[in-house]
C-alpha cells in the first residue's frame, strides 16, 4: 500500500471537479432520470463519464452533452468492475463516484456524502442509503460475511428474512438511527471513493464480470486499513436490475459465478478443499433452483 489511511494529504478542496462513472449497457429512459438527478444533487462541478458497455447508445450521449459529461467506449460488454476502472482512469479528481444509472438522487445527496468524506481522512469508501422505488431501505451496508453467516444467509435469506445470520449480515443497517458508521462493505451500485485509497488497493478486481467486485474492493480496502463508512443521512433511490428484469437467467449465472470465484480464493488453503466442494454444490443447485423459478415466472 502506497498510502496510509494516516499519511498527510493536501485536504480536497470544495472547488475540486467530483469525476461520476455511470456503467451502462444499452441503457434507456433510467438514464435521462439519473443524469436529471444528478444535476441536483451537488453543488460542487460534477465529472460525468458514462461508460458504454454495450452498443452506441443516443440516450448516453444526449445525457452525458446534458451535463457537460462524456461517453466512452469500454470496447465491448468487459463488466462492471473493469468498465469503472476505465472510468475511474479518465480523469484524475480527488473523489471518484462509480454509480448503476437506476438511480434517482435526491437534491444535495451527493455533497451529503462529500462532507462526511472531507470529515473523516480514514474513509475509503462511502455509500449512501440506498432505497428501493415503495421507499423501504435496499440493504446496500453489510458485514464481510463469515462461511456459517454467507451460507445461512444465502439459503434462508429469502424464505426467513428474519434469521439470525441474515440478521448479523445486515447490521449495520439494522441501527435505524441517522449516525454514519461503518460497515464491512457498501453496495457498488453508488459509491464515494476517495482516490487515494481507490488507486492505493488496485481499484475494482477486473477478473468478477459483474456482482462481488464491490465485496471484493470493501474487503481490500478494510484490510489496508481504510474504513467503509454507510452515510444514512445521504439518500439514492435505486430502481434495480432495469437492463436485465427482463431476462434475469444471465445475471442469475453470472452471481453464482462471481459467489463461486470469491469464495473459492477466500478458501484456498488445501486443508479447506471440504469447503471448496461444498460450496460449489451449493452455489450449483441454487443457481439450479433460482433458473427455475425464473424460466416458471417468465
Amino acid at each position: 500500500m502506497t498510502d496510509s489511511p494516516l499519511a498527510q494529504h493536501p485536504g480536497p478542496q470544495a472547488s475540486d471537479p467530483v469525476l461520476v462513472v455511470c456503467v451502462v449497457y444499452n441503457p434507456g429512459d433510467e438514464l435521462r432520470d439519473f443524469g436529471r438527478s444528478l444535476a441536483t444533487a451537488s453543488r460542487r462541478q460534477v465529472a460525468l463519464v458514462v461508460v458504454n458497455n454495450g452498443e452506441p447508445s443516443a440516450v448516453a450521449d444526449e445525457v452525458a452533452a446534458s451535463l457537460g459529461g462524456r461517453v466512452v467506449s469500454a470496447g465491448g460488454n468487459v463488466g462492471y468492475g473493469a468498465a469503472a476502472n476505465a472510468g475511474a482512469r479518465t480523469l484524475r479528481t480527488p473523489w471518484l463516484v462509480v454509480a448503476n444509472p437506476d438511480l434517482v438522487w435526491e437534491p444535495g445527496s451527493l455533497d451529503v456524502l462529500l462532507d462526511a468524506g472531507e470529515s473523516t481522512p480514514t474513509a475509503g469508501s462511502l455509500g449512501p442509503c440506498l432505497l428501493n422505488t415503495d421507499g423501504t431501505v435496499y440493504a446496500s451496508a453489510r458485514a464481510i460475511p463469515s462461511l456459517r453467516q454467507g451460507a445461512g444467509h444465502a439459503v434462508f435469506g429469502k424464505v426467513w428474512p428474519a434469521n439470525p445470520w441474515s440478521r448479523d449480515y445486515h447490521r449495520a443497517q439494522a441501527d435505524t438511527t441517522t449516525d454514519r458508521r461503518p460497515a464491512g462493505w457498501l453496495s457498488g451500485a453508488c459509491l464515494l471513493l476517495r482516490r487515494t485509497a481507490f488507486d492505493a488497493v488496485g481499484g475494482f478486481d477486473e477478473s468478477y464480470f459483474m456482482f462481488f467486485e464491490d465485496l471484493d474492493l470493501g474487503e481490500r480496502l478494510r484490510d489496508a486499513g481504510w474504513l467503509n463508512l454507510y452515510v444514512p443521512q445521504a439518500r439514492v433511490t435505486h430502481v434495480q436490475g432495469v437492463s436485465w428484469k427482463a431476462k434475469p437467467e444471465p445475471m442469475i449465472r453470472a452471481h453464482h459465478a462471481s459467489a463461486r470465484q470469491y469464495l473459492l480464493r477466500r478458501y484456498d488453503a488445501w486443508y479447506q478443499a471440504p469447503v471448496r466442494l461444498a460450496v460449489r454444490l451449493g452455489l450449483t443447485a441454487r443457481q439450479t433452483l433460482e433458473v427455475q423459478q425464473a424460466r416458471r415466472g417468465s
